[in-house]
């Protein structure tokens, strides 16, 4: 059994974000690596916390972000992170959203019904396309 006070000293590194601020001009801040995370398009990086223990944290969009920098164990584990992150939304798109060309109908079966053609000049269908 791993007591978990260790796992609280271990050093989990820092990361460093670069950003333009409206009032500030760019911003130079350093945290710890738990303390910042990308998530819809902005960076969220942990502030403060209120007088409940309630985290405050400030959004900032990723177009208004030069770089940020994160020192980690090993490199390979940081882009394993990042490739199962990918691969598992990856997943979650492809249970949402239907992918591949299968030539199956709206009602399930295997063949499409033909389109209904209709003359552009008269307006009437076309008979030259009906069996």
């Amino acid at each position: 059994m791993v007591d978990d006070d260790l796992e609280l000293e271990r050093d989990i590194g820092q990361a460093t974000i670069v950003y333009d601020e409206p009032d500030e001009g760019t911003v130079r801040k350093t945290v710890p690596n738990e303390h910042i995370a990308y998530f819809q398009d902005h960076w969220i990086i942990k502030t403060d916390e209120d007088e409940d223990g309630h985290d405050i944290v400030r959004r900032i969009p990723s177009h208004r972000v030069h770089y940020v920098e994160r020192s980690v164990e090993q490199f390979e584990e940081e882009v394993k992170t990042l490739v199962d992150q990918v691969q598992s939304f990856a997943s979650d798109l492809r249970t949402k959203i239907p992918v591949g060309g299968g030539s199956e109908g709206r009602d399930g079966g295997d063949e499409r019904p033909e389109p209904h053609r209709i003359d552009v000049e008269s307006g009437e269908p076309d008979e030259s396309q009906l069996d």
